[in-house]
């Protein structure tokens, strides 16, 4: 990631709920409480006429499974990074006050929202740093101030969870794992840095120094920087881009000799025991972040190639670096043996390139995670858009995700970067997001992290006002976790009531649960025109209310 990847050919989601109508506040007469538990089909919604005659009838909503080749999935992952390292997205550059750094991660934010996108991923450990309040002993990032160590005058990820939270983004802290520093020298660190005060710890290597994987106690004191971070901080998910052991250069070893004669065990290949060392790291990893809070996803963007064919009958049909034995990064053990929750692979390659084709990775990545719990979700290099060949192409991206959403497993994209996603280039993020993202998405569901269902939100009031419709409703007062109110809206027309449980066609809004009572206004709503409004909780792992209410008004 960060600008430096290489290509292939290169080396890189039962209640019955009444009401008691209060006809100046709803206008019309109908109020239903929708079960996405039984799906049965329905005629239409009632005339107005009719109204009184149905209020408080129970209904339960037509749930046609439209897979996700739908142009409007009901739920997807939509990711865009934001890398901090080297200041490539944010801050823009080291040494901004305090609000120009807030400035700028809001309207990467509100960027996002544009795009419809619904998750972030924010990268706030670039190297051996951090962005956030720690007692741990890590110094503050050097591309928040300009020097290490030197505290910006806020918490960066707190205000960053808050603003996505109250955009309805979620937020995935991204931690590079064992990169020191993107110098070699030891003493260009901080006086107090861990990799100082443990001269061992790490080694330097084509002109960068990392933390050595092979030693138990680096990899226990990263961890211990991750639950931390994790324990104090509402973020959704922990997320690794694809750095372990460092990329190849050319004559260059790996400087873990002594590592290896310490820590090797029973191992006779070097390779082997690399592997095993980066495995043990991410399986306890998943291990500790559940043990802090099982509801924060754990996840990798790992190298795109896992091994080609060549080298072994289960690898892809390419011909590049291989992620296994390059990175010693065994990303395809990962995955079947569920030590991460998903899974977003690089694919930073067109249609139709040879040594590594995006369509054979999505098909070969689709295999992998097939009867377990991890979700697929596909790198996109929205970054190479103008650069050359096919990536002058303005339909490219349009093109992946056309790809993606005929592949069943597939559940979503993430863009690389958020100064690429603004860029536009070819405005190629226009034509994707005009065909493919014209609606919001809910996050995807992760029912093997915590299954609860939250709350169902109840329609008090639609008021019609100068700015448009105003609907309110109540949720909880238990102090259930943060969630998101979903929103459809449809017109009275047609013969069924639309299959909004398994569509997005009609999902119009997505809010933070703030508060007990809430209101949104619907400032598109056409006066005269007759609506339905439906409402449902989301939980922070995707799982939905089970219930839903909706009412039926006059605008």
């Amino acid at each position: 990631m960060e600008k430096n990847q290489k290509v292939a050919a290169q080396s890189r989601p039962a209640m019955e709920q009444r009401f008691s109508l209060n006809r100046r506040e709803f206008l019309t007469a109908t109020a239903v409480a929708v079960s996405t538990a039984a799906l049965m089909p329905l005629l239409g919604p009632p005339s107005p006429a009719n109204a009184a005659a149905v209020a408080g009838r129970v209904y339960t909503v037509a749930g046609r499974n439209t897979g996700v080749n739908a142009l409007t999935p009901r739920t997807e992952f939509r990711g865009m990074w934001i890398a901090s390292v080297l200041n490539v997205d944010w801050p823009s550059k080291a040494g901004l006050s305090v609000a120009a750094q807030k400035a700028e991660l809001v309207s990467l934010l509100d960027l996002a929202v544009k795009r419809k996108l619904n998750t972030v991923m924010l990268q706030v450990r670039p190297a051996a740093d951090r962005m956030w309040i720690s007692t741990l002993g890590e110094p503050w990032s050097q591309y928040l101030t300009g020097t290490q160590g030197k505290d910006p005058g806020y918490d960066p990820l707190a205000y960053a969870v808050t603003e996505a939270h109250r955009r309805a983004l979620a937020l995935h802290a991204w931690v590079n794992p064992f990169r020191v520093s993107t110098g070699a020298s030891l003493s260009a660190l901080v006086a107090t840095h861990p990799a100082r005060k443990n001269l061992t710890w790490s080694f330097a290597y084509g002109g960068k120094r990392y933390y050595d994987p092979g030693i138990p106690a680096v990899r226990s004191y990263i961890t211990s920087v991750v639950k931390d971070l994790v324990s104090r901080y509402d973020i959704d998910g922990l997320h690794f881009d694809d750095y372990f052991y460092p990329y190849p250069v050319a004559g260059a070893s790996i400087p873990d000799s002594a590592a290896w004669a310490a820590y090797k065990g029973s191992y006779t290949s070097v390779a082997s025991w690399r592997r095993n060392n980066v495995n043990v790291f991410i399986r306890d990893m998943q291990k500790a972040i559940r043990a802090a809070k099982p509801r924060v996803a754990f996840g990798i963007s790992p190298f795109g190639i896992w091994r080609n064919n060549t080298s072994s009958s289960l690898g892809s049909a390419t011909a590049g670096l291989e992620a296994y034995s390059a990175l010693y990064a065994d990303s395809r053990g990962w995955v079947k043996n569920g030590w991460v929750d998903y899974v977003v692979p690089q694919l930073y390659w067109y249609q139709g390139y040879s040594p590594a084709n995006y369509n054979v990775l999505v098909d070969w990545w689709a295999k992998q995670v097939l009867g377990n719990s991890v979700k697929l979700w596909i790198g996109e290099a929205a970054y190479r858009v103008g650069s050359g060949g096919a990536w002058n192409d303005k339909n490219e991206l349009r093109d992946h995700t056309a790809k993606t959403r005929s592949v069943g497993v597939v559940t979503g994209q993430s863009f690389y970067n958020a100064t690429a996603v603004r860029a536009n280039t070819l405005n190629s993020m226009g034509i994707l997001s005009a065909v493919y993202y014209s609606r919001p998405s809910l996050p995807v569901p992760m029912p093997h992290m915590v299954s609860t269902r939250p709350y169902t939100p109840v329609i008090t009031s639609v008021l019609r006002t100068s700015a448009g419709m105003k609907l309110s409703w109540k949720s909880s007062n238990s102090g259930e976790r943060k969630t998101l109110i979903a929103i459809w809206r449809w017109t009275s027309t047609g013969s069924v009531i639309p299959y909004i449980q398994s569509t997005g066609t009609y999902l119009v809004k997505l809010v933070p649960r703030t508060q007990y009572y809430q209101a949104w206004t619907d400032s598109s709503a056409v006066p005269g025109q007759r609506y339905w409004y439906m409402i449902q909780s989301i939980s922070q792992t995707g799982i939905d209310s089970l219930r839903a209410t909706a009412i039926f008004v006059k605008a």
